[in-house]
């Protein structure tokens, strides 16, 4: 497992699932059981995941997701990544959905089996900043 690409994962899924606008690309990339944490809440499974990126992307148009800088351990079981997602309103965080540009900063901590399927996922957000913003 040493000579995986764990980077390479975790970059693909972001290009494939948030950049293209294609929450069922999560099928390629993540265990049935998948789990993640992200703004205080625990999203588990599959296909809750996909509901919540199906919810995430409706209150983002436009939504593109950049990687800043990405590292790997050494034997490729976990990738951590500070990333910026930029887009325009449609009612995120709850927002007035206004068209206006956002911009939200985070990092994310992965869990990658030995197989490349990601299993978890940690993700802290400047979502307090970018609500304070937009209100």
């Amino acid at each position: 497992m040493k000579d995986m690409d764990s980077i390479g994962i975790v970059h693909a899924f972001w290009d494939e699932v948030w950049n293209a606008h294609d929450p069922d690309a999560v099928d390629r990339f993540v265990v049935d059981d998948f789990v993640i944490v992200s703004g205080g809440e625990t999203i588990t499974g599959r296909e809750n995941f996909k509901d919540w990126i199906r919810g995430f992307l409706a209150s983002v148009d436009d939504l593109r997701l950049e990687v800043s800088e990405s590292f790997q351990n050494e034997d490729g079981t976990r990738v951590a990544s500070r990333w910026l997602l930029t887009g325009r309103n449609n009612g995120v965080l709850g927002t007035e959905p206004d068209q206006r540009d956002i911009a939200l900063t985070g990092t994310a901590v992965w869990a990658v089996r030995e197989d490349g399927r990601l299993t978890t996922n940690w993700v802290e957000r400047s979502s307090w900043e970018l609500s304070k913003r937009l209100s």
